[in-house]
C-alpha cells in the first residue's frame, strides 16, 4: 500500500498525470504497468527505464503513429491495472494516455518525461524528467 497518495484530478481525456515518483511506486507496488512510447532510437540512444514495456506511439524515422499501438498496449497491461506512460518530455505521452483511455485503460500520462523540459540553451536532462529525478534508468 502506499502512503500518501496525492489526489489526482482527472485530465482531459485520460485518468491524470502524476509525478515520476508516484508513477514509479506504483509499479513498484505492482499497481501499474509502465509503458515507454518513446521509438525504439531514443530508448538506445538516451536510456531507458529497467522492466518498462517499449510501446511507441510513433515511429522513427517519419514519426507517424504506431498502427499496432492498439493491439500491443492492451497485449501489455492486464485489465483492471493502471497504465503509467513515459515519453521524452510529457507531450507524446498525453497523446497515448488518451489513446490508451480510449482503449478502456485506466491511463496516466507521467509528468516531465524522461527528459524533462528544455532549460535557456534549448537543452533537455537539466529541468526534471526522470533520469534528473534520480529514478532507475539504465543505457546502452
Amino acid at each position: 500500500m502506499i502512503a500518501n497518495i496525492p489526489n489526482i484530478p482527472p485530465a482531459d481525456g485520460y485518468a491524470g498525470d502524476v509525478p515520476p515518483e508516484l508513477a514509479w511506486q506504483w509499479v513498484q507496488a505492482g499497481q501499474a504497468v509502465l509503458v515507454d512510447v518513446r521509438t525504439d532510437a531514443e530508448r538506445a540512444w538516451v536510456g531507458s527505464v529497467p522492466g518498462a514495456l517499449p510501446i511507441a506511439w510513433k515511429q522513427w524515422p517519419a514519426m507517424e503513429v504506431n498502427p499496432d499501438f492498439d493491439a500491443q498496449l492492451q497485449a501489455a497491461v492486464p485489465a483492471g491495472t493502471k497504465v503509467v506512460l513515459l515519453c521524452r518530455s510529457g507531450v507524446r505521452s498525453i497523446a497515448a494516455a488518451r489513446r490508451a483511455a480510449a482503449l478502456g485503460l485506466q491511463a496516466y500520462n507521467i509528468l516531465e518525461g524522461f527528459e524533462g523540459s528544455l532549460d535557456g540553451s534549448r537543452q533537455r536532462g537539466k529541468l526534471g524528467g526522470w533520469r534528473w529525478r534520480g529514478l532507475p534508468w539504465e543505457q546502452g
